[in-house]
């Protein structure tokens, strides 16, 4: 049987159906795996993400529809089909109303069986197995066992056959925009760009222009026409990454995209129909920004159309020791090192590790002890002075911007002498904006000017 196959899970505490059922649907082309209770059921995917659920009503212990509201709960989009011998015409219709797939009463006939099968797998995106989804093409990079992170890439899967606005929620790290990445290449879009924009790293005054372009003359160095990425992204997918960082009247304008499907650059007075679909991530509580004032409750809508929250690294640790040896083979070749692999006791601190910094902080410490190996095995003194390195370094992005920011400005102010006129020219601002920086940075032209000789 191909690993390819659809994986179905069968629960039943008669071992004589179990067998019963394993052999038609083997027979039937599927892959089935099988467990005696509710109980059982749970654990199982714990671990592993199957295809469908067929699980009889009647069971000690939990039964078949207190174990589908828990699959209903924590996995909304794995289909589930319940057995019962005691049904009726009213339990069948309440338990359709609560989203069970189908509800079939024993004795089933085999082909009304493999129908609702059948019915059931025509809502799962194609090549969702377990093995095959592992290695298609529009989720690359995202490595995973986790069945919350399955269930996750399966509603992205289903949401990419649309043009909804998608909302990613999750903490710095997690792969936000690797999502926003597979959403794209499973869409219908795929061929077309995919431009993604961070809205906390650019300045206010640079990201209307940056986002919806600009005329030539709109303003001071604006010396000939930019599109900006709404045009860039034609046909294709915008993924604007910190959208809770977007300035207010940066959200209307927004808005109006979404709206009307038109964006007007700056300075002109013509609109220009854009065809893009947007997909926007935050780590912030938009509801809360809502109440505060800084985000726009009708943006807010048009934008969390559907909803998709990545967790955190330490609440998928069985994800650890696969993307730690996914990175070590990476940067094993990016290194020409030929290690084997973390010993017992580095793999241990890796995995019980807390991770403030998620997936992208693994991957640095994985690189650095990659670097700094000279064995065919990680050590734990290795991986122990990485994280170190790691907590120590690990500052906010509003803090590194700003760092950055400053940085840039004293250079500048170097290299022109503390003239202002020219530092503004050489940083591409006006007067009057450049002005605002240093104020903002306490930064004082004259002490940078050169001594008369």
């Amino acid at each position: 049987m191909p690993d390819s196959s659809p994986k179905i899970l069968i629960v039943d505490d008669d071992t004589d159906l179990l067998e019963l059922l394993m052999i038609r649907l083997t027979a039937a082309g599927y892959k089935a795996d099988t467990v005696q209770s509710a109980e059982a059921a749970l654990n199982y995917l714990d671990v592993s993400r199957p295809q469908l659920v067929i699980s009889d009503m009647q069971m000690s212990g939990m039964d078949g529809m207190a174990l589908f509201e828990h699959i209903h709960r924590t996995l909304p989009t794995l289909p589930v089909i319940i057995l019962t011998a005691h049904g009726t015409i009213p339990d069948a219709v309440a338990a359709v109303q609560r989203g069970v797939f189908g509800y079939l009463a024993k004795p089933f006939d085999s082909k009304t069986l493999l129908a609702n099968i059948s019915q059931a797998l025509r809502f799962v995106p194609a090549g969702a197995g377990q093995n095959e989804i592992s290695q298609a093409s529009w989720r690359k990079g995202i490595i995973t066992q986790s069945a919350v992170m399955e269930d996750l890439l399966t509603k992205a899967r289903l949401v990419a056959e649309g043009d909804a606005s998608v909302l990613i929620y999750g903490e710095s790290g997690v792969g936000k925009e690797l999502f926003a990445h597979a959403i794209h290449e499973a869409s219908k879009r795929r061929h077309h760009p995919f431009v993604a924009i961070n809205c906390a790293a650019i300045p206010e005054q640079l990201l209307e222009s940056e986002l919806f372009g600009h005329i030539k003359g709109a303003f001071t160095g604006a010396v000939r026409d930019h599109k900006g990425l709404l045009q860039l992204a034609e046909g294709g997918t915008l993924f604007l990454d910190e959208i809770g960082d977007m300035p207010l009247l940066l959200q209307v304008k927004l808005l109006r995209v979404l709206q009307e499907r038109q964006a007007r650059p700056v300075g002109s007075t013509q609109s220009i129909p854009v065809n893009v679909r947007i997909i926007s991530a935050t780590h912030r509580d938009l509801k809360a920004e809502i109440a505060t004032g800084t985000f726009r409750e009708d943006l807010y809508y048009r934008l969390d159309v559907v909803a998709l929250t990545i967790p955190v690294l330490s609440q998928r640790r069985e994800d650890i020791p696969l993307l730690t040896n996914y990175f070590l083979n990476l940067f094993s070749a990016k290194y020409n090192k030929n290690i084997n692999g973390f010993s017992p006791e580095a793999m241990e601190m890796m995995v019980s590790a807390s991770w403030p910094g998620n997936v992208r902080q693994l991957m640095n410490v994985v690189e650095q002890c990659v670097a700094l190996s000279t064995a065919p095995l990680i050590s734990p003194a290795l991986v122990y002075d990485a994280m170190h390195k790691e907590e120590e370094q690990l500052v906010s992005f509003e803090d590194a911007r700003k760092s950055f920011e400053r940085d840039y400005l004293v250079r500048v102010l170097k290299i022109t002498g503390g003239n202002v006129t020219q530092a503004a020219r050489l940083a591409k601002r006006n007067r009057t904006e450049f002005y605002k920086l240093l104020q903002r940075y306490q930064l004082d032209p004259s002490v940078f000017k050169q001594p008369q000789s």
